[in-house]
């Protein structure tokens, strides 16, 4: 057993409690990381909102890290003590219909199929103060050291920074891959991107990469536009900066609406902004963005009828442990430079600082380092 730091949250809507936790070694088919660096994606503040059903409490959250394989369980053959790798908060088991499917990223093992908040096995690794302390989507990198199933555990190249790599594990691919993969963004179209979080920039950062000639980007807060002009935005749009509602500037800026839309807020007004914005017959809007869980979107049929598309997108589309690793020899390749999102650095202890950060809209993204 080691003991170590972690963040957890021990109620819906209280601060994050750092606290000294017991990490059990791992069983049969897993592997016990040594957490270096994680990020704070938007999803690690709806976990103390409660917006996730199947999450339980206490649970130590986190799900965009970086580390080092630290000891494995019995059967695991992908890694071994030392490896660097990424925790992935979609599995890849290699065996389901999805995993089998090469047009799926998707795993019948992960959390939309079934709870993550413990292991397969249905037991935790974590205590503190003799208590059992849940998972999140099997990974807690708000954890100095976490134990994973090996299917959702990814080997990197050794040379990767991993202060800077642990942003592949969730926040850039899938905005990244929305663009890329999901949307299929041709060259010369033009995309709208909702909320430039970093997230949305991500998805700035792929529209780009495809080639896009005009990327708008949409956001109430403009402290952001300067950054996603740097990463490749050609317009900045203010929504209360007009009267008419947003579809209609889209419309007008572009003359029958954009090829690509891609909402990245998670709020159902801006899910529907999203689809109306982009053209009538051959549009793609994708849905990037997490609404709070029962949430419904009330969509004119119309919208649909007359040939847009209107899908959805899990990490980017990509095929997790085949295709993160692939990422980060791109990134170390210098194909893109996600270190752009990387706006504050902070020790674990001011994890509720970087939280406060997130929600005043100050930073982009926030490592924590252990």
């Amino acid at each position: 057993v080691i003991r170590c730091r972690a963040a957890v949250a021990w109620a819906v809507g209280k601060p994050l409690s750092v606290e000294e936790v017991e990490v059990a070694p791992p069983k049969a088919g897993e592997v016990r990381v040594k957490i270096v660096a994680t990020g704070i994606c938007h999803t690690d503040e709806h976990v103390s909102e409660g917006c996730f059903p199947n999450v339980d409490f206490p649970v130590i959250p986190g799900h965009e890290g970086a580390g080092i394989v630290e000891s494995v369980g019995e059967g695991v053959t992908s890694v071994k003590p030392g490896d660097k790798v990424i925790p992935l908060c979609l599995p890849q088991c290699g065996e389901c219909s999805f995993c089998l499917n090469p047009e799926s990223n998707y795993c019948v093992k992960a959390h939309l199929s079934e709870s993550q908040s413990l292991l397969p096995d249905k037991t935790s690794r974590f205590t503190c103060k003799g208590k059992q302390i849940h998972h999140f989507l099997w990974v807690s990198t708000f954890a100095e050291y976490t134990v994973i199933p090996e299917c959702a555990v990814a080997k990197i190249d050794a040379a990767a920074p991993l202060d800077k790599v642990c942003l592949l594990g969730c926040g850039f691919p899938t905005g990244y891959g929305a663009a890329i993969n999901t949307a299929k963004v041709k060259p010369g179209s033009t995309c709208a991107i909702f909320g430039l979080g970093g997230v949305g920039l991500s998805v700035v950062m792929g529209c780009k990469a495809a080639g896009a000639s005009r990327i708008i980007a949409i956001d109430i807060n403009k402290d952001k536009f300067a950054k996603a002009k740097e990463l490749g935005a050609t317009d900045c749009v203010g929504p209360q900066d007009f009267k008419k509602p947003i579809q209609e500037v889209l419309t007008e800026m572009t003359g029958h609406g954009v090829d690509y839309s891609f909402e990245v807020v998670g709020h159902a007004d801006t899910m529907t902004a999203a689809l109306a914005s982009c053209n009538m017959n051959t549009g793609v809007c994708v849905m990037v963005g997490v609404l709070p869980s029962g949430s419904a979107i009330s969509i004119d049929p119309m919208l649909l009828l007359s040939g847009r598309t209107f899908k959805g997108t899990l990490l980017g589309g990509w095929k997790t442990r085949d295709c993160i690793p692939k990422l980060v020899s791109s990134y170390l390749e210098k194909k893109f430079n996600s270190d752009l999102l990387i706006t504050h650095t902070l020790p674990i202890a001011k994890v509720n600082e970087g939280l406060e950060l997130l929600r005043a809209g100050k930073s982009i993204r926030t490592i924590l380092l252990f």
